[in-house]
């Protein structure tokens, strides 16, 4: 907490020395500090010395208590109740809290608020504290008409009741209220499915009535029973299907009533007869009218304006919520500004609600996280963005954190987000994410979250210290605090995808931080935003691979593949094959027992969605460049699932399984599983696998293993499968083959007659491999085949690795330079009996050499 005369109380404290003296502070200075702090902070404060414990017991101190940004149980609430003798409103959330609540020895209660209690604590709640003044609970199908009752009878002074999402509301209950209590002015049964109207009749006492959102209504007998209500001021029938007969008999012939609430009535709103009725001092009000002047030109008493200030908020908030599409010209007319206007009020409640509306009504499809570009740019324009962020410094941590996800949200919109940051928003949202308040914490790093997108905010969130706190706070929440912890791990992956940003993120100790996170937090959100985390971090240098190795990442990310969501096994498989692009990290994955892990997520995968797929495959492709891990690969059982990928009709799932299995050829261990799982369709990739199958079989580098029919078996089934192989290959080569091109720069030297024979001759996604020397020392050797297709596409394969475009031609030039490859390669190309495929390629990779040999001694 920041205290707003932080500068005032530090003079008062400042001895001659120059040290400050806290403790010197008067009592009554201390106990104003002590005031601006919340429960948790106070308590803590008060454990440091003697004289502040005295001062934070002080009984003025805890007369209200906001526990809903908290894990509060019994232990909670035993701990507290020495300090809540005089405790007079309590908020809760959570049937743990509601349970909790009789623990703290609140004698003197009078107001409570919360949801998600039970009949029995409720009774239990109200039956202990019979001075209730005040009850506000739900939305709450847990609450039956027995409750009510119970209410009624305990508590005689009851003031005001507001309960909601109750599914019926009985008369003998109301009639219970009428009878045991006089003082009962404000009652809202909100969002029910049945109440009995008439029954409402029968309490006299009531001034505020409100029934908005509830279903199953007889207007037509209502209206005329509750127009004879002595007392009524107020009445709420807001998203409710009341007609305008029914508004018309209230308006006319009650005497009392004031104002009349219809906002969100659809067959109010239909009748083209309705308007904004005034007569008499009478007032309706709806979607119709213009709600913004209500405040300004209509003079009522302070009771009346604290009640209509409520439903509206209220009333916004629950519209919000439901997200109707027919009101997006409201909320850009007047509904923003009401909210804004309602963020001036001086009812706590009040603007904790306009914050949480507002916070709801800028999206335009909240399911996807859409924010609406008209609708905060209304927020920005009308001043919204400096009255949030100073709400967001409340000591009242109920409206801090309504505008702070209200901020929060409004930082996903690009022109909003400036106008957040230019304010002084990203060190607010530092600030408040240290908050011990769970709620505040996930607004705050929610809002860091938006801003971290792109590259506009990152140097300030940077700068003002916000690597360091997102690292070092995420070890202090507990596994179950998932909202806060995604919006943590959300905040550094965004970060760590900039290079700058995540060479720091490792050395604070990021990694750790999400691998322990991953490994504690088995919530979908949390896993995948920390493993996208670690792919970050992993992708940029090679200095935070062994940092990753060393915090126990590589273990997480496997676990990761074993997870029961698909998006999070996705993640952990994109990640791992991020990692075993270099060899330190492929080994440390396979020691990890990454092989087996990722085998088996590929046999679970066979139906699973092709990113999957291409994920797994490439993590697979990743390791199996290592010759024990293809070793591996193969007897764990990864072949069969490899050629299913292979099979797909997706292009990059075919490519890296392919890819996989052209490495996992290489090692003749392999090649009669890829025979006997029926091989590989045709693509360059695949090819290259066929093509490693062709080369051993036909030189005896497979020698079968077994008895000796089994071994007459296996060499029958890879003589025909060396046949179908070759089919494929050469079909493939000859899709690059242009014959009247070849035949002319057979019989040309020209280097244009060659020019247009390679017209089609390269593959573009070629251009990414990088091939071993071992690779290429075994397609210089195909280049001697006795089969004139392997020699044909030997051929073209060197020529897709030393095109002048690929990001590894040099290095393969290179390897095939100090093999001897110019001396193969010019026999082919000169050769009378080769192919003209054979000697055309032959010649353009001979050209390629040159031409890298060219640039090699320019950069030299």
């Amino acid at each position: 907490m920041v205290f707003k005369n932080h500068s005032v109380w530090r003079k008062v404290a400042m001895k001659d020395n120059g040290f400050v003296d806290w403790t010197s502070l008067p009592d009554d200075a201390m106990i104003q500090l002590f005031s601006l702090l919340n429960y948790h902070d106070r308590a803590n404060l008060s454990a440091t010395c003697k004289a502040w414990r005295i001062v934070g017991a002080s009984k003025c101190l805890w007369t209200s208590l906001d526990l809903r940004g908290y894990k509060f149980n019994i232990t909670m609430a035993v701990s507290l109740s020495p300090r809540c003798v005089n405790l007079q409103q309590v908020r809760f959330r959570g049937a743990e809290s509601a349970d909790a609540i009789n623990h703290l020895n609140a004698m003197n209660l009078r107001d409570i608020s919360g949801d998600s209690i039970t009949d029995d604590t409720l009774t239990m709640l109200v039956s202990r504290h019979k001075d209730l003044r005040c009850i506000q609970v739900g939305p709450d199908d847990k609450v039956t008409s027995g409750s009510i009752k119970a209410i009624a009878f305990y508590c005689p002074k009851l003031k005001q009741l507001r309960l909601s999402g109750i599914k019926d509301v009985l008369a003998d209950s109301i009639n219970a209220l009428a009878n045991y209590c006089p003082n009962l002015v404000d009652i809202g049964f909100i969002d029910c499915l049945n109440v009995d109207g008439v029954a409402l009749g029968h309490v006299l006492s009531v001034r505020f009535l409100s029934v908005a959102g509830t279903s199953n209504m007889k207007w037509d007998v209502v209206s005329h029973v509750w127009c004879k209500l002595p007392e009524l001021i107020g009445l709420d029938v807001s998203r409710t299907d009341i007609s305008s007969t029914a508004v018309s008999m209230l308006l006319s012939s009650s005497r009392s009533l004031k104002v009349l609430w219809a906002l969100n009535c659809p067959v109010l709103e239909q009748d083209i007869t309705v308007n904004t009725v005034k007569t008499e001092g009478k007032l309706l009000l709806g979607l119709f009218s213009d709600i913004r002047n209500v405040f300004s030109d209509w003079g009522c008493s302070n009771e009346i304006m604290t009640w209509l200030k409520w439903i509206l908020s209220h009333t916004l908030l629950r519209i919000a919520k439901s997200s109707p599409q027919n009101l997006d010209y409201f909320w850009l007319k007047q509904g923003v500004a009401l909210f804004l206007s309602l963020l001036q009020c001086s009812q706590e409640d009040v603007q904790e609600m306009a914050a949480s509306g507002l916070a709801t009504c800028i999206f335009a499809n909240e399911g996807n996280a859409i924010i609406d570009p008209g609708k905060a740019e209304a927020v920005v324009k009308n001043g919204g963005v400096p009255l949030l962020l100073d709400l967001a410094k409340s000591w009242q941590e109920g409206i801090q954190s309504a505008a702070t996800k209200a901020i929060s949200n409004l930082s996903a919109d690009p022109n909003a987000a400036k106008t957040v940051s230019d304010e002084g928003g990203i060190g607010i949202f530092i600030e408040l994410a240290r908050s011990k308040n769970r709620q505040v914490s996930e607004a705050a790093t929610g809002g860091l979250w938006n801003l971290s997108v792109g590259e506009e905010h990152e140097a300030a969130i940077t700068e003002a210290g916000g690597i360091r706190t997102l690292v070092d706070i995420i070890s202090e929440w507990s596994s179950d605090a998932d909202g806060v912890l995604e919006c943590y791990a959300g905040a550094l992956a965004n970060l760590a995808a900039n290079k700058k940003y995540s060479t720091e993120i490792a050395i604070a100790g990021g990694v750790q931080s999400l691998a322990t996170l991953i490994n504690n937090c088995k919530f979908r959100g949390v896993q995948e935003q920390a493993t996208r985390g670690l792919v970050n971090l992993a992708a940029h240098s090679v200095r935070n691979g062994p940092n990753a190795r060393e915090a126990g990442a590589l273990e997480a990310l496997i676990q990761l593949t074993c997870s029961p969501h698909e998006g999070v096994r996705q993640v952990a498989a994109g990640a791992l094959w991020h990692l075993s692009l270099t060899n330190v990290n492929r080994e440390a994955i396979a020691a990890a027992g990454g092989v087996e892990a990722l085998v088996t997520l590929a046999q679970s995968s066979l139906n699973a969605s092709q990113c999957l797929q291409g994920m797994v495959a490439g993590a697979l492709w990743g390791l199996s460049m290592s010759k024990a891990n293809s070793i591996a690969i193969g007897r764990e059982g990864g072949i069969p699932p490899l050629i299913v990928f292979a099979h797909s009709d997706s292009h990059d799932v075919h490519e890296v399984a392919a890819g996989a299995l052209w490495n996992l050829a290489f090692d003749h261990s392999n090649v009669f599983q890829i025979v006997e799982e029926g091989g590989i369709p045709a693509s360059f990739m695949a090819a290259l696998a066929l093509a490693y199958i062709c080369y051993g079989s036909g030189n005896n580098e497979l020698a079968p293993t077994g008895t000796s029919s089994e071994n007459t078996s296996k060499s029958v089934s890879l003589d025909e499968a060396r046949t179908t192989a070759l089919k494929h290959i050469e079909a493939f080569i000859l899709t690059f083959s242009d014959p009247q091109a070849f035949a002319a720069a057979v019989v040309s030297s020209s280097r244009a007659a060659l020019d247009q024979a390679i017209e089609r001759a390269y593959i573009l996604e070629t251009g990414l491999l990088r091939c071993s020397e071992a690779e290429i020392g075994r397609f210089i050797a195909m280049l001697q085949s006795s089969s004139s297709i392997l020699k044909a596409f030997a051929a073209f394969s060197l020529l897709q690795f030393t095109d002048p475009q690929g990001r590894n031609a040099v290095y393969h030039a290179s390897l095939m330079l100090d093999a001897g490859a110019v001396k193969v390669l010019r026999a082919a190309a000169a050769s009378a009996n080769e192919p003209v495929e054979v000697k055309i390629f032959a010649k353009i990779v001979l050209r390629n050499l040159e031409y890298h040999q060219q640039e090699t001694l320019y950069l030299v």
